[in-house]
């Protein structure tokens, strides 16, 4: 590629991040207003009156918030991307590569995503422990009202009430973000990160720290930041969307299937208790199960391709 074309290349990357940021806020403004007029359809003037009462999850507005969250999330994660795809004159299926997968590796994307699991509670555990230096604890409680506001948004989300509602999450917390921010994240902003930064380690490093602040949760962002990266490598090594929605999908189900489990034995969602008991061993022997499962993932892609990845 000569100099002239690697330039023309390089500012094509630059050109679509700038229009991805301008699709999501677009997006965003305008399925915003669809979910207020849907939420103004469902409950007429109480939803101004009672927005408050609605934020903070009042069980009157259950299905109101959840419908809203289904349309904004639709909105942010889904549209920017296919919209990119369409400004940049591909097909969205060949622009962020849904090559068919393997079952072989499927599989192990699922095993993968059980032995992290008592990994990834471990670094929660630690994340929500921390705490900032003296002069910075203004900063420290500002995070942690951040962090309850979150909490008490994400419980009234999961609270269910029948299968109905079972089956509504799955969509809601599980699919949508699966499919919507593994293309955002991974197929959009990693992709042009790499091509901007010419290293897919800085690419997929960057997209994961990205992808854990936009959540605005401060005392989960390790854990997101670390599922984030693998789910990056994931995708760089396989060049298929499939294995990180798959990967993404169950994180999150587990997490709706878990909810039900409290709910059905009485438990607080809130609860700091780790949902998954085990020594010590056992976080290591996850922590060495997840690396050994990623080192075969790459291996086997990179077989499967016959080309080396770095």
């Amino acid at each position: 590629m000569s100099f002239g074309q690697r330039e023309e290349y390089e500012q094509s990357a630059y050109l679509q991040l700038f229009m991805l940021v301008i699709f999501a806020v677009c997006g965003t403004i305008l399925f915003t207003l669809l979910a207020f007029l849907f939420c103004f359809g469902m409950y007429g003037m109480d939803f101004f009156k009672n927005y408050d009462a609605f934020l903070h999850g009042d069980p009157r507005f259950l299905n109101g918030l959840k419908a809203f969250q289904i349309i904004t999330t639709i909105g942010l994660f889904v549209v920017p991307p296919l919209f990119l795809s369409r400004f940049s004159g591909n097909k969205w299926t060949g622009f962020y590569k849904f090559k068919n997968p393997k079952l072989e590796l499927l599989i192990f994307v699922v095993l993968l995503i059980i032995c992290a699991m008592p990994l990834m509670e471990a670094t929660a555990m630690l994340n929500q422990k921390m705490t900032l230096p003296g002069f910075l604890k203004p900063l420290e409680h500002w995070m942690r009202e951040k962090e309850d506001e979150a909490m008490e948004m994400t419980i009234a989300l999961l609270t269910v009430h029948n299968v109905w509602e079972i089956g509504v999450n799955m969509v809601m917390i599980a699919m949508l973000p699966a499919i919507g921010e593994e293309l955002f994240f991974r197929g959009g902003i990693q992709q042009l990160s790499i091509r901007i930064f010419k290293n897919p380690h800085a690419g997929i490093w960057i997209t994961a720290i990205i992808f854990s602040a936009i959540h605005v949760q401060f005392f989960g962002f390790f854990p997101r930041l670390f599922l984030g990266a693998a789910f990056g490598y994931l995708y760089y090594w396989s060049g298929s969307l499939w294995y990180t929605i798959l990967a993404h999908f169950l994180n999150n189900a587990y997490a709706v299937c878990v909810a039900f489990y409290l709910q059905k034995h009485h438990m607080p969602l809130n609860s700091t208790e780790p949902t998954i008991n085990v020594q010590w061993y056992g976080y290591l022997l996850s922590f060495v199960l997840t690396l050994a499962l990623l080192k075969y993932f790459k291996n086997k892609t990179t077989q499967l391709d016959g080309k080396q990845l770095d």
